[in-house]
């Protein structure tokens, strides 16, 4: 049986590695020409696996594809696939949970650093003709300081070996992982999410987006920080309830963020938060390099063909 394989989209120059991928095992590979709903449809009739980027793959889309087995999303996150419609179907989903961890931490920790440091106010006033050592007398100490990870999956992990080099120590607050594990990577596991929240210098977060998950950090949460505190989000904007964190910057409820992520990507113009001095954005590139991007697409692509042969995904997430 020939099998047939629609990708939605692609942030990427060409489909190369798919093409390769998917021409090997005789199986027929299309690029959809858009991912809004109804070319979704028409492109998928056909198609006995969708791999997804970022176009929205909802309810609507789900249950008008007869033939689909599996849906695979190119990439970590999954908040863009509807998991219950899918599961109703019969159709699995699948995620690639397993590249760009170093990336992902080294982002995370550059971000802390430069915030902590701060390095783009200082270059900002050097641009301008200041030269005053004195405007960074403020920037703390890092040794001795604590980073609270809330999520300690990989990422977080890899996080903490960081940190670790630096002196600081590490707190986790996770429902899921237990203390014992935690503390082979000298993680501390909070139990209290107040007490968590209340005791950390800086706060990096590492969750999926879910419904429990949506503005975990909000007004209430920002409220229980240390106003010296710093926030990094390298995992999904809408982890941040960004009117709140705006609120909080400006109000000095807490000292700043620095984010890779937003609630809305694009954004429509300039982000409000990156006119505040005390933020850093970057377009979310955390996840990218030379190597995690080839390799981002060769999983995905094999996940599909393993389970198209074999009957199962790797990483099934639904």
């Amino acid at each position: 049986m020939k099998y047939n394989i629609l990708m939605t989209d692609t942030i990427f120059p060409d489909t190369s590695i798919e093409k390769e991928c998917f021409s090997r095992e005789g199986m027929a590979f299309t690029l959809s020409p858009a991912s809004d709903t109804e070319t979704l449809v028409e492109n998928g009739l056909e198609a006995d696996a969708l791999l997804v980027v970022y176009a929205p793959v909802t309810a609507e889309v789900i249950e008008r594809l007869p033939r689909c087995k599996v849906i695979v999303r190119a990439g970590i996150g999954f908040n863009n696939v509807d998991l219950e419609a899918a599961s109703r179907r019969g159709i699995m989903v699948a995620n690639v949970p397993d590249y760009c961890h170093d990336e992902v931490a080294d982002h995370t920790f550059a971000l802390l650093l430069s915030l902590s440091r701060k390095i783009r106010f200082l270059h900002e006033q050097v641009r301008q003709g200041a030269w005053d050592a004195n405007l960074a007398k403020s920037a703390p100490r890092l040794r001795n300081k604590t980073l609270g990870l809330l999520g300690c999956g990989a990422i977080g992990l890899e996080v903490a070996k960081r940190a670790s080099a630096f002196g600081l120590r590490v707190v986790g607050y996770d429902p899921y992982a237990a203390a014992s594990d935690l503390m082979r990577h000298d993680i501390h596991k909070v139990e209290n999410f107040n007490e968590f929240l209340k005791c950390i210098d800086f706060l990096s977060l590492h969750l999926p987006l879910m419904n429990e998950t949506r503005h975990i950090i909000a007004r209430s949460a920002l409220s229980r920080m240390k106003p010296t505190a710093l926030i990094i989000n390298t995992s999904r904007g809408g982890l941040i309830n960004e009117e709140d964190l705006y609120s909080a910057l400006r109000n000095k409820t807490i000292a700043g963020a620095a984010l890779d992520v937003l609630e809305v990507e694009p954004p429509q113009g300039i982000p409000q938060l990156a006119k505040l001095e005390n933020t850093l954005i970057t377009p979310h590139t955390a996840f990218l390099s030379e190597s995690s991007v080839a390799e981002l697409r060769k999983k995905a692509s094999l996940e599909i063909i393993r389970t198209l042969k074999e009957g199962s995904p790797r990483h099934q997430i639904n």
